[in-house]
C-alpha cells in the first residue's frame, strides 16, 4: 500500500471518526457525550481562572491587601459555584445515574466511587461559598469531571471504532477474558483507595483538621479508575485498526498481532495500576493538591492511549525491530 493509502486508511480508521452504520442510539450517546465533555472543558478553564486568587492568598500580606483579596475571593467563589453547577448536574449525570442505578440493586462499581469523589469535593465546597469560610474545591471538581469524560469519551470511541468483525475477533482472541480481568482489576483497586482514603482522612483529621478534607478529595480522584477502563479498548481498537490498514494477513501475523495486542492491553492496566500506587502515598502525606491528582488521572489515560499508538505503529510501519511474519515462539501458533 503507497504513502497516501496509507494516511487515508488511518483517517477512516481513526476512533474519533464516526464508524459506517452505528445505530442511531448510538450516534445520539456519543453526540450527548461530546456535548457533556466540551461543556466541562470549558467551565473548567473559567473555575481554573476564577481560582487563581485563593493561591494567592497569604497571612504575611498586608491587612488592607489581605481584606480585599479575601473579598475578591469570596466573588470568584459564588462565580465558580455558578459555572459548576451545569458540570455536576448535566455533564456528570450519567455518572449519578449508573451510580444510583447500582446502588439501588445493592451493586458496588465503578460509578459509585465516582459520584463519592464528586460529592465529596463538591458540597464541602458549597457550604465553604455560603459560611465563607474555608477552601473551596471547584476547580478539582471541575478537572475531575472533565478528564473523567474525556477518557469515557475515548473509551467509547474505541469501542464504536471496533465494529462487528472487531468484536468477533475480540471473542476468538479472549479479549473478552481480559477485559473482566481488567473490570476485576480496576473494582478492587477503587475499594482499597478508598478505603486508604477514609484511613488518610481519619489521620489527618486528629493532627491537621484544615488538611483532612484536601487529602480525602486528591485521594479519591486518584481513585478514578478511567485509565484502567481504556485498557483493553483501546488496545483492541489499535489491532482492529492495524488490521484495516494492511488488508489481507497471513493467520502467523494475525496470530502474533493477538499476543502484542493481550500484551499491550496488560501493560495498559498494570501500567496505569502502578502509576496511581506511585502517587496515592504522594497524596496521602499531603503533596498532591486535589487538582493535581486530577491532572495524575489525565495523564495516565494520555499514556495508556499513547501506548495503544505505538501497537499500531509496530504493526503498520516497515522496518519494525521485531518483524511481524518472523516464526512465533513454539507452542503459540494461530
Amino acid at each position: 500500500m503507497g504513502v497516501t493509502g496509507t494516511v487515508a486508511a488511518m483517517r477512516a480508521f481513526s476512533i474519533f471518526s464516526t464508524p459506517h452504520g452505528l445505530s442511531d442510539t448510538e450516534r445520539l450517546i456519543r453526540r450527548h457525550m461530546l456535548a457533556r465533555m466540551g461543556l466541562a472543558w470549558l467551565v473548567m478553564m473559567q473555575v481554573a481562572t476564577l481560582a487563581f486568587p485563593g493561591y494567592l492568598r497569604s497571612d504575611t500580606m498586608g491587612a488592607d491587601n489581605l481584606a480585599l483579596l479575601d473579598q475578591a475571593i469570596i466573588v470568584m467563589n459564588w462565580i465558580s459555584l455558578g459555572l459548576s453547577l451545569p458540570v455536576i448536574t448535566y455533564c456528570a449525570w450519567p455518572v449519578w445515574r449508573q451510580a444510583l442505578q447500582r446502588l439501588r440493586e445493592r451493586r458496588i462499581t465503578m460509578d459509585v466511587p465516582v459520584a463519592l469523589g464528586i460529592a465529596v469535593a463538591f458540597v464541602p465546597s458549597v457550604i465553604t461559598t455560603l459560611t465563607q469560610s474555608g477552601q473551596v474545591y471547584f476547580e478539582s471538581v471541575s478537572m475531575f469531571v472533565a478528564f473523567l469524560l474525556t477518557a469515557r469519551y475515548l473509551e467509547l470511541c474505541a469501542r464504536q471504532s471496533v465494529g462487528p468483525t472487531a468484536r468477533a475477533a475480540q471473542q476468538q482472541y479472549s479479549h473478552q477474558q481480559l477485559a473482566q480481568q481488567a473490570d476485576r482489576v480496576a473494582f478492587w483497586f477503587v475499594l482499597a483507595q478508598l478505603a486508604l482514603a477514609a484511613i488518610a482522612g481519619a489521620f489527618w483529621a486528629v493532627f491537621e483538621p484544615d488538611q483532612a478534607l484536601a487529602v480525602m478529595v486528591a485521594m479519591i480522584v486518584i481513585s478514578c479508575p478511567c485509565a484502567m477502563a481504556m485498557a483493553v479498548p483501546v488496545s483492541v481498537a489499535a489491532a482492529q485498526a492495524s488490521l484495516s490498514v494492511k488488508g489481507r494477513v497471513c493467520s502467523q501475523e494475525l496470530a502474533r498481532l493477538d499476543l502484542a495486542t493481550r500484551r499491550n492491553a496488560r501493560q495498559n492496566l498494570y501500567g496505569a495500576v502502578l502509576w496511581h500506587l506511585l502517587v496515592t502515598p504522594l497524596a496521602a502525606i499531603g503533596w498532591v493538591a486535589p487538582w493535581l491528582a486530577a491532572i495524575t488521572m489525565l495523564l495516565s489515560t494520555v499514556a495508556v492511549a499513547l501506548n495503544a499508538m505505538r501497537l499500531y505503529r509496530r504493526f503498520t510501519q516497515q522496518g519494525e525491530a521485531e518483524p511481524w511474519n518472523k516464526p512465533l515462539p513454539q507452542g503459540q501458533g494461530a
